[in-house]
């Protein structure tokens, strides 16, 4: 799999709403078309863009041309990005515990500026 190929693919806003037509069923060219402000040849580029990079699949039943969404080309993305979650976890774990003592170190500080403020402060 071509990642470079994937995400510049996924770059594009209309691109990415064509996949999210598609996730939802198998469709016509002509149909996938309707929603966007632009001609075939137009469309028709977008959806070679798609398909090069693994995306999408065209197939030609009549004078029917549907395309369908590949699923295995997301799934190498998101097996790609899951190191990534990885570590942000991790490391938000690590963040979480750091500041978790900090307030712990806060709140037993606190307590003697409170009694200061309180025995000690103008009225």
């Amino acid at each position: 799999m071509n990642l470079d190929a994937t995400f510049a693919a996924l770059a594009d806003p209309t691109r990415r709403a064509i996949l999210a037509r598609l996730a939802l069923g198998e469709t016509s060219v002509t149909d996938l078309a309707k929603p966007f402000a632009m001609t075939m040849p137009a469309v028709s580029r977008h959806l070679k863009v798609l398909e090069r990079a693994g995306l999408i699949a065209r197939s030609r039943e009549a004078q029917w041309r549907p395309c369908r969404i590949e699923p295995r080309a997301l799934k190498a993305v998101d097996e790609w990005l899951n190191d990534y979650r990885r570590f942000y976890d991790e490391s938000f774990d690590r963040l979480d515990v750091y500041l978790k003592k900090l307030q712990a170190g806060k709140s037993d500080t606190k307590a003697p500026h409170a009694k200061d403020k309180r025995h000690g402060g103008k009225k």
